[in-house]
């Protein structure tokens, strides 16, 4: 069970991190956009860590204050929650 959780956890944050730089990249290049709660959205299935690293790896939505403290908000209850789950 906890090898699959990790397997997921792993795979939804690299996306989160992918969507962000492709995100910058569509921004650059005056492209169709990712919609926000998309960003939104893959955070809180558990993509935080991830999307939250790639705002500052690729410097995208770092003006934004609900990503500046959305994302590291959904970061700590989702470790929180992890904690109480499978902290001993």
């Amino acid at each position: 069970m906890e090898y699959g959780l990790i397997l997921y956890l792993v795979v939804v944050n690299l996306i989160g991190f992918s969507l962000m730089g492709l995100d910058k990249w569509k921004a650059k290049h005056k492209k169709w956009r990712i919609a926000e709660r998309t960003f939104f959205g893959i955070a809180i299935v558990g993509g935080s860590l991830g999307t939250w690293a790639g705002m500052y790896a690729f410097c995208h939505k770092t003006r934004h204050w609900y990503f500046v403290v959305g994302m590291p908000l959904i970061l700590a209850i989702q470790a929180a929650v992890w904690l109480l789950t499978f902290g001993k």
